[in-house]
């Protein structure tokens, strides 16, 4: 049990989960699509989210982070070779997975890292000052959750249709849809939890908006509307159960842990587990149902 303890927070802190979870959205995108795996791109994905969660650790830098009341900022600038490490791999995977795809989708993946930039980079006027995306009322989630379905859906979709493959417009929207709800479910818990930290910087949240209970209460909604709107989709079955078992453990977890105890930072993360585990869920639907065929 240490040794999973241990594991968690290992891949929390080096933001290795984060980077596995994105990959994973990235490959259930041609999952959808049945269509075969993209690796370099999926590696892309992966490498350029690591990439962005670091740079992002390396902004907000304290002047002193082992007196930082977060374990997670005193844990990565103890051991900042890792931070580093990890970095420099993905740069050398991202620098070998680019000649790999075509250049307009290349050109695509730059807009989106400049967008997700955007969301601390000073480049809007807001009441008197030039203030990131961050800054704007309610504007967090609904950021984060654009970056990753444009990153995950219509980025690998988009070097699909380049590379011939068919891609139905119906489909399409269907699947951004849902994968921004989706989105939105996972990254709502994390405000919840932050909501005294973003009073503290002036960030307006939809939590600190509306209050903590009900944005607990929106996440069950959005989780049941997410349902809901996935069986109207013409989807195949096996991805839709792979989906809703996915949805069931979700609301499961929200139940018994991630509002529960919500005085527990690190539960939180459980969601990008969440984001891992809808893909192997959906895998495993599939490759059952077509076993029975």
């Amino acid at each position: 049990m240490n040794a999973l303890r241990h594991g968690y927070y290992f891949l929390i802190y080096t933001n290795l989960l984060i980077a596995c979870a994105a990959m994973a959205q990235c490959a259930l995108t041609y999952i959808f699509f049945s269509a075969p795996f993209d690796y370099a791109m999926i590696a892309i994905e992966g490498a350029a989210t690591l990439l962005l969660y670091n740079f992002s650790l390396v902004l907000s830098r304290p002047k002193d982070p082992s007196k930082s009341l977060y374990r997670r900022t005193r844990w990565v600038f103890k051991n900042e070779w890792v931070l580093w490490m990890n970095s420099f791999l993905a740069v050398s995977v991202l620098a070998y997975s680019v000649f790999k795809i075509h250049v307009y989708s290349l050109l695509f993946l730059g807009i989106i890292g400049l967008f997700s930039i955007a969301y601390s980079f000073p480049i809007l006027p807001y009441r008197g000052k030039i203030v990131g995306l961050r800054q704007l009322p309610a504007m967090k989630i609904f950021h984060i959750a654009l970056v990753w379905t444009l990153s995950s859906v219509l980025l690998p979709a988009f070097e699909l249709h380049l590379n011939g493959g068919a891609i139905e417009a119906p489909k399409l929207f269907a699947l951004f849809a849902l994968k921004y709800v989706f989105l939105l479910i996972c990254t709502l818990p994390f405000d919840i939890r932050d909501i005294r930290q973003d009073s503290y910087y002036h960030l307006k949240t939809i939590p600190s908006i509306i209050g903590a209970e009900r944005a607990i209460t929106l996440c069950y909604i959005l989780l049941g509307l997410h349902s809901v709107a996935l069986l109207t989709t013409t989807f195949p079955w096996s991805i839709k159960i792979g989906v809703l078992t996915t949805n069931l453990l979700i609301g499961i977890v929200f139940r018994t842990i991630v509002f529960r105890h919500r005085e527990h930072y690190h539960s939180a993360y459980l969601l990008d587990f969440a984001l891992v585990l809808q893909f192997t869920l959906v895998m495993f639907a599939v490759s059952l149902f077509a076993m029975w065929r």
